[in-house]
C-alpha cells in the first residue's frame, strides 16, 4: 500500500508552535462542566485532572477596546512587530470600511458579507453584533424591515418571559384576575379563600399529575438551580461575567431567563451543561453594542440567535442520538476522517501508533464550539468564521479542529499517548489568524 503523502503546503515550518508555550496570565482554560451527564459515558480516566480555575480577574473592556493579543515566535525583531502590527491595522480599517459599506445598504447581499466576515470582523462600531444577527437570520436582509421585525421577536420574548417564569402561584393570582368581574360587573358573593376541596386536582401543590402546574413547576426548579450554579461559573475570570457589581448581576440574570425559557420551550432536549457556555459570547457581543435600543434589548436578540445557533448543533446535546448519524460521535467521526484525509501519517500516528481515542479530546472541542480551548477575545474571532463560511457552522467547526491538530503536528508525531493526551486536553496558546488561515485552506482543499 502506497503510504498517502502529506501535502505541500502541510510542510511549511510555520505551522508547527512552538515547543514551549506560555499561556497569558488572564487565560482560562477550565473543562467542561463537572458531573455533565453529557459526559458520563465516557472514560474518567483520560480527563485532565488540570480543572483549576484561574483566579486572576480582569475587566474585559467592550469590544471596540479588544484587540487579539498575538502569539510572537522568537527571534523576531522590534521593527518587523512594528511593520506587521502597521499592515495589520490598515488591513483591519479596510475591512471595517468594506463593513460598514455593505451593512449600509437598504438590501445587503449576504454573500459578500459572509465573505468579507470571513476574514475577520474588526472589534469596533458594533460591526460583530450586527453582522452575526444577519448571518444567524435573525435581521433581513432587507434593513427596511428592520424595526417591525425587531419589535416583533422582543415582544415575542417578553411574552415567553411573562408565561414562561412565573412560578404557579403567580399563574392562578393571573387567571384569577382575569375572570374576576370588572368594574361595573356585579360582585359575586362569597368571594374568597376556596375550600380544600373545590381547589382542582391540577392546581394542588401536592398533585403528581402530568398535567399539574406544581408538578411541573418542581421537576422544572432541579433544571433552574443547575442553570444558576452554571451561569455563576461561566467566565469567572471576566468581570462582564461574573463579581458582586450590579451589571455583573443583571448580566447573569439575562443568561438565566434565556436558558430558563429556552428549556421550557424545548422539552425534548431542555438544558444540558455547557450551554451557558455557547450563549455567552452571543450575550457579551450584543449586549456591549453601542446601539443603545440593541444593547438594552440584548437578552431577547440573544435568545434567538442562540435558538438559531443551537439548531445547527443541538443534536451533540441529546444524548439519545449519541449513536445515530447525527448524534456526537457521528461528528467525531467526521473530524476523525477528515484528518485521515488531509494528513494520514497524523492520523496513523494519533489513532493508530498512540490509540489517542478522538473522543477523548473532541467532545469538549465539539459540543461547546472551542469555548474552553481559546481565551475570550480568540473565541469571537473563531466564532466569526464559524457563522460566516458558506458551508455551515457544523463544517467549518470541524476544519477548524483539524486544523488545530496540524497546527501542532510536530509535537503531536513525537508524543506518545499521555503527552499527546495532555496537549490535546489543554490545548497551547497559539496565533488564532494561523489557526483559521489553516482551516480555510482545508475548505478550499475540501471542495477541489
Amino acid at each position: 500500500m502506497v503510504k498517502k503523502r502529506v501535502p505541500d503546503w502541510l510542510n511549511s515550518p510555520m505551522w508547527s508552535s512552538p515547543t514551549v508555550t506560555t499561556s497569558p496570565p488572564w487565560k482560562s482554560r477550565p473543562l467542561s462542566p463537572t458531573n455533565d451527564d453529557r459526559t458520563g459515558g465516557y472514560p474518567s480516566s483520560v480527563t485532565s485532572s488540570d480543572s483549576s480555575v484561574n483566579e486572576s480577574r480582569f475587566m474585559l473592556p467592550p469590544p471596540a477596546l479588544i484587540r487579539p493579543e498575538p502569539t510572537l515566535r522568537t527571534e523576531i525583531s522590534d521593527s518587523s512587530i512594528r511593520d506587521n502590527d502597521s499592515s495589520a491595522s490598515v488591513e483591519e480599517f479596510s475591512r471595517q470600511t468594506q463593513l460598514l459599506q455593505e451593512l449600509s445598504k437598504k438590501i445587503i447581499n449576504l454573500g459578500e458579507l459572509r465573505l468579507l466576515a470571513s476574514l475577520g470582523i474588526p472589534d469596533s462600531a458594533g460591526i460583530r453584533s450586527t453582522t452575526w444577527k444577519l448571518l444567524l437570520g435573525y435581521l433581513p436582509i432587507d434593513k427596511r424591515i428592520w424595526s417591525s421585525e425587531l419589535s416583533k421577536k422582543r415582544s415575542q420574548y417578553k411574552h415567553f418571559k411573562e408565561d414562561l417564569l412565573m412560578n404557579p402561584s403567580e399563574i392562578t393570582r393571573k387567571l384569577e384576575d382575569s375572570a374576576s368581574p370588572k368594574n361595573g360587573d356585579q360582585i359575586i358573593e362569597g368571594k374568597g379563600l376556596l375550600a380544600r376541596s373545590k381547589i382542582p386536582h391540577g392546581d394542588h401543590p401536592l398533585s403528581l399529575g402530568k398535567t399539574s402546574i406544581w408538578n411541573q413547576y418542581f421537576q422544572d426548579s432541579e433544571i433552574i438551580e443547575q442553570i444558576d450554579r452554571d451561569v455563576k461559573r461561566t467566565h469567572p475570570d471576566i468581570q462582564f461575567f461574573s463579581g458582586d457589581s450590579a451589571s455583573a448581576k443583571a448580566n447573569q440574570d439575562s443568561l438565566k431567563n434565556i436558558l430558563i425559557v429556552y428549556a421550557k420551550l424545548n422539552p425534548g432536549i431542555r438544558y444540558v451543561q455547557g450551554m451557558n457556555e455557547i450563549l455567552a459570547p452571543l450575550f457579551y457581543v450584543f449586549k456591549n453594542d453601542p446601539n443603545e435600543d440593541y444593547a438594552v434589548n440584548a437578552e431577547a436578540d440573544t435568545f434567538f440567535c442562540f435558538v438559531e445557533l443551537l439548531s445547527d448543533f443541538r443534536d451533540n446535546f441529546t444524548q439519545q442520538l449519541d449513536n445515530s448519524i447525527a448524534g456526537i460521535r457521528s461528528t467525531i467521526s467526521r473530524l476523525s476522517q477528515l484528518l485521515k484525509q488531509h494528513d494520514e501519517e497524523l492520523w496513523r500516528h494519533l489513532e493508530v501508533t498512540t490509540q489517542v481515542n478522538p473522543q477523548f479530546y473532541a467532545f469538549r472541542w465539539i459540543t461547546l464550539l472551542l469555548t474552553q480551548e481559546f481565551n475570550f477575545t480568540d473565541i469571537l474571532h473563531i466564532w466569526d468564521m464559524l457563522l460566516s463560511n458558506p458551508v455551515g457552522p457544523r463544517e467549518t467547526l470541524l476544519r477548524v479542529c483539524c486544523a488545530m491538530l496540524i497546527l501542532v503536528r510536530r509535537r503531536l508525531l513525537a508524543g506518545d499517548f499521555t503527552a499527546n493526551l495532555k496537549l490535546l486536553q489543554s490545548y497551547p496558546s497559539t496565533n488564532v489568524s494561523h489557526l483559521l488561515y489553516i482551516a480555510n485552506k482545508l475548505n478550499s482543499h475540501s471542495t477541489q
